[in-house]
């Protein structure tokens, strides 16, 4: 979401808390958690009207990172995610994609000014989807809930993060490795992510401007290639799995520029180990926004700046979702000429379009050309609605 590099997921949060307040902090005696295709949609520019962040902190200048402190939540920002996606094989070849996100807004700065257990100044949402290639079919949940009376929360030490029973857990005294489980409808996931390389810091030293005006950045890290191990549960089968997931922790009090329409995001494991992360930030005018950058990561875990101009992206397909409308790109060729890096990305599935509160696709993908591998991308801003 970008995340993570925008992920303005900031500005959408606080949008999206003016429509569930009311059912996940008023109204005690209602289900506190649900998995949800939503009646309701946002476009994503209504969605990022900005709200009001007054007394929340902002990321003006880089900081030092301790973990696990830094895995666990920041509540005096106005909006964190914990996001994860991978790819996945079973020893017979069966081939899945996952996606597992828990988004944290605070409503306000500040603890809660009741005494009551069901009070609480922030809000949490999680996105969980399971892409099973090999079966041809795409699953998608949304949860809300309050971060009160343990139905959802954060902590560092021990590194937890939950809504309800979806939940990432570290396991070791640094948060890894980490557990991801998820289950809804039919399918489940019970995945363990091995650290692999050392995070790294995006931007400048994990400050990752996202606008010329200043504090319109976050704090952002990712774990690049997380090896993973686990269970997929589909129907009434579960698959031994192995493979490599990508995780971004971002954290901010920030909003979308108003010229600003959506943002693809690419997060590629290379055969060779290399690992490439790239979001440009799409302008109305249907030009790409000059703060849309990225990181190449070496296979011994360097890495490299990528800014908007050393990476070339080009679609060479597109695929219309028959439920929402939008037309999104179905291929890519991606490039970074310095680096001798020339890729074309095609969807493992057409279909991977979450139909939430906020339509967006993000979905696994082959890469063949220079390098082969497999990553994850993720598209917003492409609904009707949003044009």
């Amino acid at each position: 979401m970008i995340h993570r590099h925008t992920r303005h997921w900031s500005v959408l949060w606080q949008r999206l808390a003016l429509i569930v307040v009311v059912v996940v902090m008023l109204s005690a005696c209602s289900v506190p958690a649900t998995t949800v295709e939503p009646r309701a949609r946002l476009a994503v520019a209504e969605a990022m009207a900005v709200g009001d962040t007054a007394g929340f902190a902002r990321a003006t200048e880089p900081r030092p990172f301790v973990f696990p402190r830094d895995h666990g939540p920041h509540p005096e920002y106005a909006i964190e995610w914990w996001y994860y996606t991978g790819n996945l094989q079973s020893p017979d070849g069966r081939r899945f994609g996952f996606q597992f996100t828990i988004f944290r807004t605070g409503l306000m700065p500040g603890d809660p000014q009741r005494s009551s257990a069901w009070a609480s100044n922030s809000i949490y949402m999680a996105h969980f989807a399971l892409s099973d290639i090999t079966g041809g079919m795409f699953h998608a949940f949304e949860r809300f809930s309050r971060g009160a009376a343990e139905l959802a929360g954060a902590q560092s030490e021990p590194f937890r993060v939950w809504l309800e029973d979806w939940v990432v857990e570290g396991q070791g005294p640094d948060g890894t490795p980490m557990r991801l489980y998820a289950a809804a409808g039919d399918v489940a996931i019970d995945l363990t992510l091995a650290a692999g390389k050392p995070p790294v810091l995006q931007g400048d030293r994990g400050l990752s401007q996202k606008s010329a005006d200043a504090g319109n950045a976050s704090y952002y890290y990712s774990f690049t290639r997380m090896p993973v191990t686990g269970a997929v549960r589909t129907g009434t089968s579960t698959h031994q799995v192995s493979g490599l997931s990508w995780m971004d922790r971002e954290w901010s009090t920030s909003a979308l520029g108003e010229d600003q329409v959506g943002w693809d995001w690419f997060a590629l494991h290379l055969d060779d180990g290399r690992d490439l992360m790239f979001y440009r930030l799409r302008l109305r005018n249907g030009g790409i926004d000059p703060f849309s950058k990225g990181v190449l990561v070496s296979a011994d875990g360097a890495a490299r700046r990528l800014n908007a101009d050393d990476v070339l992206v080009e679609p060479l397909d597109e695929w219309t979702s028959p439920r929402s409308g939008a037309t999104y790109p179905a291929r890519w060729r991606l490039r970074v000429p310095a680096e001798a890096i020339d890729l074309t990305l095609t969807p493992l599935l057409a279909d991977q379009e979450l139909p939430v509160t906020v339509v967006y696709w993000e979905g696994a993908v082959s890469i063949s050309g220079s390098a082969g591998g497999s990553g994850y991308i993720e598209m917003t801003g492409y609904t009707p609605d949003d044009r």
